[in-house]
C-alpha cells in the first residue's frame, strides 16, 4: 500500500502486479510505477488477485460487488485487428454521477480548424515560436486551464482532423479528472515530469517520453517536479498505430516491447469530484461523489501507453544520399484515405551520419505534407534561432524550405567523415497529409510568434553563373546551342539566352 499526496486530497492508492504476467521492475524515485509491457496487446491487471471473472466478461455478480463497466475504442464491428475495447471492474460506475455542467469556453482552445472559423488563420510562409512561457506560480493553472491551441485542421464532429496544443501549468490537478471525447492525445513534457494517474493505472512520464491517453478515457495530472510545460497532438476519429516496417523486417524503429502499459491501481475516496469532459470542442463539467480512480481490476487492448524515446532504433544510409524523414517514424495515424498518414510523430535524435559524397542535412523541399516541429532538449542546427526548447516551428504544405546558408555551406565543404549528429538534442515532428490552419492564440496572443527570417537563405547565390565558360565548353562539345547573351540575361534581359533542351 503506498499514500498518493497532493495539495488538495489525500486518498490511499492500492495496487499489485498484474496475475501471472510480467512487469518491469521498479526504477525508484524517478519513475515509481511498475508497468505491462507491448504495444496492441491485450492486457489483464489485477489490484486485487481474483478479481478478475473467469471465462466471462459480465458474471451475474462479480467479486467484491465490483461494478461491470465495459469501454469500446472503435466500433462494435471492426476487424478484430482493429477492435478496441476494455472490460472495468471498479467500485462505482461512471453513471453514478449528478449531471453535466457547460462550462465557459477555454478562449485559448480551438477545436474547428476550417477556414471559415474567424478565429484560425493561414500562413503561407514558415512560421516560428520563442519557448512559451509556463505561468506565474501566483496564478495556480493546471495542465486541463493550461491548455492552448498553436494549429490544426478538421475538426472532431467530422471525426477526422488534428489539433497541437502545448500546455503550460504549474499546479497539480486536485479531485478534479479530464476526459477527452473528442480524441487521442500524444502528451510530450518538455519541462517537469508528470505524475499521470489513469483509470488503468498510474505513469510516470519524464521529458523524454511520451504518453498517450485515448479518447474517452478519465486522467488526472500532477507535477512533481513543480510548474511544467510540453506539447500535446490531438486526433480525431483515428488512433495511433506502428509504423509498418517493410523491408526493415521484424523490428527497428519503435520497437513493440518497449512500450508501456500502467498496472491496475484503485483509490479508496468516496469525496466530490468534478470531471471534465471535451465534447465537440465544448468543456463540460460532469460532479461526482466518488474517485473516477477505483478500477481494481481490468483488461482489454483500449489502454493508454508511455515509450522512452531513447529507446527509439534509428536507420539510415550506409552508402550515400539522405532517406526520406520517414524512417524516423515512432507512431502512425491513419486517415480515411488509403495509404495516406493523417499524422505521423516521427523524432531526431543522437545517431551517426556516413553517406558517402552525400549532401548529408535535409535537402531543400517542398513536400505535400505539413510540418510542425518542437524540441524537448538541446540544439538543432539549421533553424532559425528562436528554435529553442519549449518553442515551435512551423511549414505548411508546399512551403519550400530547408537548412540555413551556413549549414548548407559546412554540408557542402566538410570532410565526409561517419560524425555523430543532433548528439544530446531531441526533437521531434508532427507530420500531416492534410493542410493546417493556426489559432488565434498562436497567431496573436501569445506574445512569442517571429517568422523564420527569409535572410538566412540570402548566400544561396546562383553559383552556375560562376561556371559559364565551362558550360559553353561543354556544350559545344556535345553539340548543343551556346548559352547565348547570358550577360544580357544576368542584365536583366529575359532575352538574353538562347533555350536549350
Amino acid at each position: 500500500m503506498s499514500k498518493s499526496k497532493d495539495s488538495t486530497t489525500t486518498s490511499n492508492t492500492y495496487g499489485t502486479t498484474a496475475t501471472g504476467s510480467f512487469a518491469t521492475a521498479s526504477r525508484g524515485k524517478q519513475d515509481p510505477y511498475r508497468y505491462q509491457v507491448g504495444f496492441g496487446n491485450r492486457f489483464a491487471s489485477e489490484a486485487i488477485p481474483g478479481v478478475l471473472p473467469n471465462g466471462q466478461n459480465m458474471p451475474q455478480k462479480n467479486k467484491y460487488d465490483l461494478y461491470t463497466e465495459g469501454m469500446t475504442g472503435s466500433s462494435f464491428v471492426a476487424p478484430r485487428t482493429e477492435n478496441l475495447n476494455a472490460w472495468l471492474y471498479r467500485i462505482r460506475p461512471s453513471v453514478a454521477h449528478q449531471g453535466f455542467t457547460r462550462l465557459p469556453d477555454n478562449p485559448d482552445l480551438e477545436s474547428t480548424f476550417l477556414p471559415i472559423n474567424p478565429k484560425v488563420h493561414t500562413s503561407p510562409t514558415q512560421l516560428a515560436w520563442h519557448p512559451f512561457d509556463i505561468p506565474p506560480t501566483s496564478n495556480e493553472v493546471d495542465f486541463v486551464d493550461g491548455m492552448k491551441t498553436i494549429a490544426g485542421n478538421g475538426d472532431p464532429t467530422l471525426h477526422e482532423g488534428l489539433a497541437v496544443h502545448m500546455y503550460l501549468a504549474n499546479t497539480s490537478m486536485g479531485r478534479k479528472a479530464f476526459c477527452n471525447a473528442d480524441g487521442d492525445m500524444l502528451i510530450l513534457p518538455q519541462q517537469g515530469r508528470l505524475d499521470v494517474q489513469t483509470e488503468f493505472g498510474r505513469m510516470m512520464v519524464c521529458p523524454g517520453e511520451l504518453v498517450v491517453i485515448q479518447r474517452g478515457m478519465k486522467f488526472k495530472v500532477k507535477l512533481p517536479d513543480g510548474p511544467s510545460r510540453g506539447y500535446i497532438q490531438e486526433i480525431f476519429g483515428s488512433h495511433y498505430d506502428l509504423p509498418e516496417l517493410g523491408p526493415l523486417g521484424g523490428h527497428g524503429l519503435a520497437n513493440s516491447r518497449d512500450f508501456e502499459t500502467p498496472l491496475a491501481s484503485f483509490d479508496l475516496d468516496q469525496s466530490h469530484w468534478d470531471i471534465v469532459y471535451k465534447v465537440c470542442g465544448q468543456l463540460h463539467s460532469c460532479s461526482q461523489e466518488h474517485t473516477p480512480f477505483d478500477v481494481v481490476a481490468w483488461h482489454g487492448n483500449y489502454v493508454p501507453y508511455k515509450y522512452d524515446m531513447s529507446k527509439f532504433t534509428f536507420v539510415g544510409s550506409i552508402s550515400k544520399d539522405h532517406i526520406d524523414p520517414s524512417i524516423f517514424c515512432v507512431l502512425t495515424a491513419k486517415s480515411k484515405a488509403s495509404g495516406v498518414p493523417l499524422a505521423d510523430f516521427l523524432i531526431f535524435g543522437g545517431r551517426w551520419d556516413v553517406g558517402e559524397g552525400s549532401f548529408r542535412p535535409p535537402y531543400y523541399h517542398r513536400n505535400s505534407s505539413t510540418e510542425f516541429m518542437g524540441m524537448i532538449y538541446g540544439v538543432y542546427g539549421g533553424r532559425s534561432d528562436g528554435f529553442q526548447p519549449g518553442g515551435a516551428s512551423f511549414e505548411t504544405g508546399f512551403c519550400p524550405h530547408g537548412v540555413s546558408f551556413e549549414e548548407f555551406q559546412k554540408a557542402t565543404e566538410a570532410e565526409l567523415r561517419p560524425t555523430r549528429v543532433h548528439e544530446n538534442t531531441l526533437a521531434f515532428m508532427f507530420e500531416s497529409s492534410m493542410m493546417w490552419t493556426i489559432s488565434d492564440w498562436a497567431m496573436k496572443k501569445s506574445g512569442k510568434l517571429h517568422e523564420h527570417d527569409p535572410k538566412m537563405w540570402d548566400n544561396l547565390k546562383g553559383q552556375f553563373t560562376n561556371h559559364l565558360e565551362e558550360v559553353e565548353r561543354d556544350l559545344k562539345a556535345a553539340g548543343l546551342p551556346g548559352l547565348g547573351n547570358a550577360k544580357g540575361m544576368l542584365n536583366g534581359n529575359a532575352n538574353g539566352v538562347n533555350g536549350v533542351v
